[in-house]
């Protein structure tokens, strides 16, 4: 077990490296070089020869790379001229944002995707099981663009149930107090992510309720309800958690996107800005922190699947 933790943590510490290096190499493919990019066409060598000296790029090129990774340990992630704000404070106010609007969507697709597949697993091949994983896999399908608008103009401005655009609050509290504004886009992240844990779910109980365990509680006289969430759902569940770390990177990716059609204020948003204005280091450091939040989600999802399942071994 002990093993396994290291093999995991030393292979993420490898992939924040890589990412590291290859944030390093885009910056030294910068046309005309990253003060250039950063400060703009006019800047004059004075200009110029005083930001690579401030910045370290004025060092043997190994040294830049590890004035880079010393700033990164100690989240200096640069200054954005076009916000005319550090990168790292900018981070700090949309992180906390991005966080919340994606973990509301992961709790809204399990809390339906656990219900649905239970039910389709017991009715197997069976009509109602295909329609419901053809509608599932129709939400799967829609790029978050195109479901965004459309849950907006059936609820938004027809229904007039929900509001058009997400909270605009500066604070996490501030968001989480207008339930209103923030159900559209949970509901979208959680939509496009419904297909694939109930599709899971499903495929769990089946293999789950296959097992003699689950078979002989059944024939033991045990009721219905009782072996499928008592036996069958609870060690169905286990595989779940490494889904959900795999499920990570997409789920941050498409809320990059959320965050943008509802105009919502995390870190998904500062990074389209970033592209939209040229921002170079805000983008670069919005990239890194995604990738961050990524490499940790998918290491804890393991290690929990190995606490959670004593009959795991690892050598």
């Amino acid at each position: 077990m002990i093993g396994f933790i290291l093999r995991r943590i030393g292979q993420s510490v490898i992939v924040l490296l890589v990412v590291s290096l290859i944030v390093f190499v885009l910056t030294k493919l910068m046309p005309g070089g990253e003060a250039r990019e950063i400060l703009g066409p006019r800047a004059t060598p004075v200009a110029v020869a005083h930001f690579n000296k401030i910045n370290g790029l004025n060092l043997p090129i190994f040294d830049q790379y590890w004035h880079l990774l010393d700033n990164y340990l100690h989240f200096r992630l640069g200054y954005s001229f076009k916000n005319n704000q550090s990168v790292s404070a900018l981070i700090s106010e949309t992180l906390p944002k991005t966080l919340v609007l994606v973990s509301l969507a992961l709790v809204l697709a399990l809390i339906m995707a656990i219900p649905l597949g239970v039910f389709q697993s017991t009715r197997r091949n069976k009509p109602d099981d295909y329609a419901l994983m053809s509608a599932s896999f129709v939400f799967y399908s829609m790029p978050t663009f195109f479901l965004g608008p459309a849950l907006v103009l059936l609820f938004a401005i027809h229904l007039h149930w929900f509001s058009f655009e997400a909270p605009q609050s500066q604070s996490v509290l501030g968001i989480l107090g207008d339930p209103r504004a923030m159900f559209l886009p949970v509901l979208t992240l959680s939509l496009i992510t419904l297909a694939s844990f109930s599709r899971f779910i499903r495929s769990s109980m089946l293999d789950a309720m296959n097992e003699d365990y689950v078979r002989t509680a059944a024939a033991a006289g045990g009721s219905k309800y009782h072996v499928l969430y008592r036996h069958a759902l609870r060690n169905a569940l286990l595989p779940v958690v490494t889904l959900v770390g795999l499920t990570l990177p997409w789920l941050i990716s498409n809320s990059f996107i959320t965050e943008s059609v509802f105009n919502y204020p995390g870190m998904g948003r500062l990074a389209i800005n970033a592209i939209i204005n040229d921002d170079v280091p805000t983008l670069l450091g919005t990239v890194l922190v995604g990738t961050v939040l990524t490499v940790i989600g998918s290491l804890v999802a393991d290690l929990l699947y190995a606490v959670l399942d004593p009959r795991i071994r690892y050598a």
